[in-house]
């Protein structure tokens, strides 16, 4: 069979962008392997390495800021001209393809999340992977939609939803691991009674969990900085005062809790949010003498 030009594949990424079902259509009736090719990235792309075409429904990574507004069909066309192909990574595209939409901040703010996670479980993407992917991305919405599809819960997902019966009830069988994955998500909301109820209840403020473990939250940082991150000095208090490490640096940005304190005001915030990041960094900038 003939190979796809990549000419054709950014055609079909326009006809999905524009909304245009008919452009779409004609594209997968003269090329039907165009719904299985992956485009060739550069190795710097990361999450979105060579995609498949029904990726770009998500708009994650951003592209555009916006969705058509018949997403949801484009978005049928593309999965019916899949199951045509009966191609054996069928499971895997969908289930990524659920994932991005899941995550992604363009479908959640043009309404359109929980209209195209229906499409996309009803159509055999699986609801078996971690919540916290959606949950890292404060997009609680779509968390709650894949609970009540079937999706997993455990401890971090009930301290995310702020589920305290849950969390009591789990925190009896927590393994270590999960302990401190919970205590990371508290102290990326910065919540400040939860910390203290894990560090209550066995968590580690230095403590470690594998990559699986984190079900697609942020490995890359501790507790600490995630605390820094959310700008409450009570949950960063908390934490130091149990002994998290001062000095430790993230894996993405090789910075200390400091460091981020420090840069944190730089992004743009609004006069409260600066306010509240000088004070931790005064705060650390203390303890740390």
């Amino acid at each position: 069979m003939t190979a796809v030009p990549d000419k054709q594949f950014h055609k079909a990424v326009e006809a999905i962008d524009a909304g245009d079902i008919m452009a779409l259509q004609s594209l997968l009736q003269e090329y039907p392997t165009l719904i299985t090719k992956r485009l060739e990235t550069a190795e710097s792309e990361g999450y979105f390495k060579d995609p498949y075409l029904i990726w770009y429904v998500a708009d994650n990574p951003i592209r555009h800021e916006k969705l058509p507004a018949n997403i949801v069909d484009v978005t049928e066309v593309l999965i019916e001209a899949l199951q045509q192909q009966q191609d054996a990574n069928y499971a895997f595209i969908l289930n990524y393809t659920l994932g991005l939409v899941a995550t992604g901040r363009i479908p959640k703010e043009c309404g359109l999340q929980i209209p195209l996670m229906e499409i996309l479980i009803a159509k055999g993407a699986s609801v078996n992977g971690s919540v916290l992917g959606p949950i890292g991305q404060r997009n609680l919405d779509a968390a709650k939609f894949l609970l009540s599809k079937g999706a997993g819960y455990n401890l971090a997902t009930a301290i995310a939803l702020q589920q305290t019966a849950d969390a009591n009830r789990l925190l009896a069988t927590a393994t270590p691991s999960e302990l401190f994955v919970a205590l990371t998500v508290a102290a990326f909301f910065g919540d400040a009674p939860a910390i203290d109820l894990l560090l209550r209840n066995g968590a580690q403020a230095n403590g470690s969990g594998s990559l699986s473990d984190f079900g697609g939250f942020h490995s890359h940082a501790s507790p600490l900085h995630q605390a820094v991150f959310s700008g409450s000095l009570e949950a960063v208090k908390l934490l130091v005062d149990a002994g998290a490490d001062l000095n430790a640096r993230d894996m993405a940005y090789d910075g200390t809790p400091l460091n981020w304190a420090e840069y944190m005001p730089t992004e743009g915030k609004d006069a409260a949010a600066v306010a509240r990041y000088k004070a931790i960094e005064k705060y650390l900038s203390a303890v740390q003498r």
